[in-house]
């Protein structure tokens, strides 16, 4: 049976900000995932499915829980299988290529089965210890979707930023310890109606979007246009809006191999911090992931240097959900203010000099 296709990405309406938000992510796993945060029915689990079908195929071993890279990651999937007490073999499994899947993680989901555990099968029938793989390593090279994460229990959402920020997973068990590669894109989702996050897990999402039904009613009824043609033919539609998806992922390819080259000029060093003391941020991490939130949007417009409309938009991303000292209606005035003081600031010292 053929599978349906995905509803395209570039077919959605408004939403510009969590659009943007994921393209980022998947360009630089870096930046610690994003936090979109809405009511339901504003398109977040549709955007995050079409962005993956879009995404290059990925090369993996076949069979191969951790879904490691073939070209780089070789020699770890022999050390895994032997860390995991399997033979760790001369020839490498065959190579396959697939899509990037998005990899979902329950509201009920438990440590165990987030971080992996020991094969209690195993144990109790050969007395060996052996590693039984967890979510995390399913997710490696993929992106994992926690709807409704601020309801998880907060040691799990912990678990999740550690791994996303470092890019490994460590498995502590009955006298093992055991580590595997698990860089991935983190989508979290919350209806701020039903609880927040704790401000530390918060502060630790790289990027933060705040989204709303539409109110324009243009844009309504282009949703539902859209939306009836995809329902009644979705080949066709998908096929309609086949060139432009083309084009997203081709700047996500170049994006990525531009990223590394990217610079940014050390006066922007000064125009980041000065932004986040001025609204107030704690912390540092603000600081270090508008850096490179800045130099992501470079890449993604294909130049090699950063430049302040960078930060200015890093900081509409960046900022929002790392201010404690006031409501977050005043977030966007806060930013502009931020803005207008460092021209402020820079015409000054233009004068002086």
């Amino acid at each position: 049976m053929k599978k349906r296709p995905i509803y395209p990405f570039a077919a959605l309406v408004g939403q510009e900000n969590m659009q943007l938000a994921l393209l980022l992510n998947v360009i630089n796993p870096g930046l610690s995932g994003v936090l979109i945060r809405g009511e339901k029915g504003t398109a977040k689990s549709t955007a995050v499915r079409a962005l993956a079908d879009i995404l290059p195929e990925i090369a993996v071993f076949a069979d191969d829980p951790y879904q490691l890279n073939p070209d780089t990651e070789a020699e770890t999937w022999r050390s895994l299988r032997q860390a995991a007490g399997l033979p760790a073999d001369e020839t490498l499994p065959a190579v396959e290529r697939r899509k990037v899947r998005v990899v979902e993680l329950p509201v009920g989901a438990t440590e165990d089965r987030v971080v992996g555990t020991l094969d209690l099968e195993q144990a109790l029938k050969a007395g060996e210890k052996r590693v039984e793989p967890g979510i995390l390593a399913q997710a490696h090279r993929n992106i994992l979707y926690v709807d409704e994460v601020n309801l998880l229990d907060d040691h799990v959402v912990d678990v999740l930023l550690d791994s996303a920020a470092m890019g490994v997973n460590t498995i502590e068990r009955e006298g093992i310890s055991f580590s595997h590669p698990a860089r991935f894109t983190l989508v979290g989702t919350m209806n701020p109606e039903e609880g927040e996050l704790r401000p530390q897990l918060l502060d630790r999402f790289g990027l933060c979007v705040t989204i709303e039904g539409l109110t324009q009613v243009d844009d309504r009824v282009a949703i539902m246009e859209r939306r009836a043609a995809f329902d009644t033919d979705a080949e066709s539609f998908a096929a309609g809006w086949q060139e432009q998806s083309a084009g997203i992922a081709q700047k996500i390819v170049a994006a990525r191999a531009l990223y590394p080259q990217v610079e940014a000029p050390r006066e922007l060093l000064f125009t980041i911090a000065r932004t986040c003391l001025d609204v107030g941020v704690d912390g540092h991490r603000g600081d270090i992931i508008m850096l490179k939130c800045a130099k992501t949007l470079a890449a993604l417009a294909g130049r090699k240097e950063a430049n302040e409309a960078d930060v200015h938009r890093a900081a509409e991303l960046v900022l929002p959900h790392r201010l404690r000292r006031q409501p977050l209606m005043e977030i966007a005035r806060s930013v502009q203010d931020a803005r207008q003081h460092n021209l402020q600031q820079q015409t000054a010292r233009g004068v002086q000099a």
